[in-house]
């Protein structure tokens, strides 16, 4: 069969395929072919002014105060393969959108932190398949990002002062098969968690599709271990009781034992190709009082099907002196990935800039 360039991995590389390889960058904001590097306007013209035009005259953009700018407009049929982006300012200030063929709403719409993994504001090295931040402060994702009419990205800067995004977006053209699903990315925080209740990772969704993601940035509240409760999926109908349920968080984020390294008694980063505990923030003794954590768990080889509706929730527990569960009142904020037809249920409304920020 004739090789739609879709898929990628190891295993298919030599094939070859009529597909299609473009890239969006400040320096070709179209993607246009043969015009990568033409401009004679942008951030570093001045560094360029006795080299001239193909001599990184605009390597980024920079959007003020209140401003929504398009990052990205591709008609056509294709994939998003991989995206890079490096912003300046507080990154649960830039909120990330995608939309998927003409679709009134987004399919994506996240602080772009928290879409790769870094939700508390400061860089974590992260090494895994699907999202990579490297040094400095690089964000990288290769979740593959599939669209059969348009692709349109767009960056919000709800900062009161003006941000710089360096980024670049490097897609394929081609024919997209027919049981192929719409990526998607959904943000929620709650800070504190009401008492005895669960918090929500994602509900609401209709239609088929697999879940393939979670990221949650946790800022504990309480003395002593935090991570008791259990995931949940409720899919196709389920109410009262999930048809998944697993056993406890750190386990979920596939941890064990507290994630403690059980030779110095304290808690170990970890980042691996599926999962990860790699974000760490230790009280510093003063103003950084809180212990916070970046988790993340890719299901790649293990999607989560649906095929009419999915709910997921997962406990946030601790423990009481006398050996009961203490239900926590943390600062939870998560996101969702997964696949889906469309169109989509609407997002839930993203909380204001004050409700987002970190402190």
């Amino acid at each position: 069969m004739k090789f739609d360039g879709l898929g990628m991995n190891l295993g298919n590389l030599s094939r070859l395929s009529s597909a299609k390889t473009r890239s969006i960058s400040p320096e070709n904001f179209s993607g246009e072919k043969g015009k990568g590097g033409a401009a004679t306007e942008g951030t570093n013209k001045h560094c360029a002014a006795d080299l001239g035009p193909g001599w990184k005259i605009s390597p980024s953009v920079r959007i003020a105060a209140g401003e929504e700018r398009e990052l990205a407009n591709i008609p056509g049929s294709g994939a998003i393969q991989q995206i890079w982006m490096t912003p300046t300012g507080a990154w649960r200030f830039s909120i990330l959108r995608i939309y998927w063929d003409e679709q009134a709403l987004p399919s994506v719409e996240c602080p772009i932190g928290d879409f790769f993994a870094s939700g508390w504001g400061r860089y974590a090295p992260l090494s895994s398949l699907a999202v990579c931040v490297n040094p400095g402060s690089a964000f990288n994702c290769y979740w593959e990002m599939p669209f059969r009419k348009r692709c349109r990205i767009t960056l919000t800067n709800l900062a009161a002062t003006e941000m710089t995004i360096y980024y670049q977006f490097n897609y394929t053209l081609t024919d997209v098969p027919e049981d192929t699903a719409y990526f998607h990315a959904q943000f929620r925080r709650v800070n504190p968690l009401p008492y005895k209740e669960v918090y929500t990772i994602l509900e609401g969704v209709r239609g088929q599709g697999h879940y393939v993601g979670t990221y949650m940035a946790w800022g504990v509240n309480n003395e002593g271990w935090w991570g008791e409760g259990e995931i949940k999926f409720y899919m196709d109908g389920d109410r009262e009781f999930p048809t998944i349920c697993g056993t406890g968080t750190e386990d979920y984020f596939c941890g064990s034992y507290n994630f403690e390294n059980k030779l110095t008694k304290q808690y170990e980063e970890f980042s691996t190709p599926y999962a990860g505990l790699h974000q760490i923030i230790r009280p510093d003794g003063t103003y950084k009082s809180q212990q916070r954590f970046g988790m993340y768990r890719w299901h790649i080889t293990d999607p989560i099907r649906f095929e009419q509706d999915l709910r997921v929730t997962i406990q946030a527990l601790g423990w009481r002196a006398n050996g009961r569960y203490l239900p926590l009142q943390d600062d939870i904020a998560s996101v969702a990935f997964w696949y889906q037809t469309l169109p989509a249920a609407p997002f839930p409304a993203l909380p204001d800039r004050d409700f987002l920020e970190i402190i």
